[in-house]
């Protein structure tokens, strides 16, 4: 997916449907010269809903969609018949979709399974008709209810995607390589940092038919969470993995401390990060021979961690063993 057509951040303004007016009609007919009230009750105004869709994976669709309104409900009318109720708009948007008060920035609900519905704008109820005010000192009410407006206002779509497993590192850090190593998925990759300017997302098929899905996300640097390099961006893709694999390359000076940099990034950034389970993948581990291997293993922090080569393969199958018994642990 290109970058252009990655959109997880989307402001739009809403206007649910306006409610019918109940009716005031009286009862006139060839024998009852004086019927009584018969009008009927205004319709519902539209709704606008969201719903969610499994094979969306961007807001793009709403980029260019930015005013949504639901349409009217009908007036009452003659003999209590009820308005029709206003046409709902049913808004897809993929999983992992948050709902946010465009002015307060409250959020109102999100949206995290296929086919799931939640109004966003609720339609306003119709207008009583004047059968619903007759009363013994009032016979022929000659009065109804207007329906109420419908909700109106802006509003904020922000999506956090959706995965097992997020990878996290530095630029280059070959987390793109590793995504298209392991799944099918097919990133942009080149020898330059930010070359991910996207999260991009790859299934990982396992034994016996089993699978998970993968997060490549794009490279964090110190300071991230202050709106540094892609900085908080992105950031928020990683609090809806339910495990976090830290990716850094066998050449590096201090792996120990990336690793920290990087975890003190997700902290800053949301403290709950630090609940999340955590491997690491120590990259490019066929530039080291058996006795420098031997050497790195007691310089690791105290996670699982386990030694990768996506270009000569080495590491891989472990690593999804791994992973597949930490997400079921």
């Amino acid at each position: 997916m290109s970058s252009s057509s990655f959109i997880d951040y989307v402001r739009i303004y809403c206007r649910a449907g306006k409610g019918g007016a109940g009716s005031a009609h009286l009862r006139r007919e060839k024998f009852v010269p004086k019927g009584g009230p018969d009008g009927g009750d205004g319709g519902r105004g539209g709704h606008i809903i969201l719903k969610g869709n499994s094979q969306l994976w961007t807001l793009l669709h709403l980029k260019y969609k930015r005013h949504i309104f639901a349409g009217n409900g009908g007036a009452g009318g003659a003999q209590q018949s009820t308005g029709a109720d206003g046409k709902d708009i049913i808004v897809e948007v993929p999983l992992g979709t948050i709902a946010k008060n465009g002015s307060t920035g409250e959020v109102l609900f999100e949206i995290t399974d296929n086919d799931d519905e939640k109004i966003l704008a609720r339609g306003g109820r119709g207008g009583l008709g004047n059968t619903h005010f007759k009363s013994p000192v009032n016979q022929t009410p000659r009065y109804a209810q207007p329906g109420e407006p419908g909700e109106e206002g802006s509003f904020i779509l922000e999506l956090k995607i959706l995965a097992d497993v997020g990878l996290v590192g530095f630029p280059n850090a070959g987390k793109s390589t590793l995504l298209s190593v392991m799944s099918a998925a097919k990133p942009k990759i080149a020898d330059y940092p930010f070359t991910t300017l996207t999260p991009n997302l790859g299934i990982v098929r396992y034994l016996d038919n089993k699978s998970f899905v993968m997060a490549d996300i794009p490279g964090l640097i110190e300071g991230a969470h202050t709106g540094k390099g892609l900085g908080i961006r992105f950031l928020r893709h990683i609090e809806r993995n339910s495990l976090l694999l830290f990716l850094i390359p066998a050449d590096s000076k201090d792996i120990r401390k990336e690793y920290e940099i990087l975890l003190n990034e997700l902290k800053m950034y949301n403290p709950e990060l630090l609940d999340k389970k955590r491997i690491l993948a120590v990259s490019k581990s066929d530039l080291l021979d058996s006795e420098l291997l031997s050497e790195m293993k007691n310089e690791l922090p105290d996670i699982p961690a386990v030694f990768i080569s996506s270009f000569t393969g080495y590491g891989i199958n472990r690593l999804k063993s791994l992973i597949w018994e930490t997400l079921n642990s």
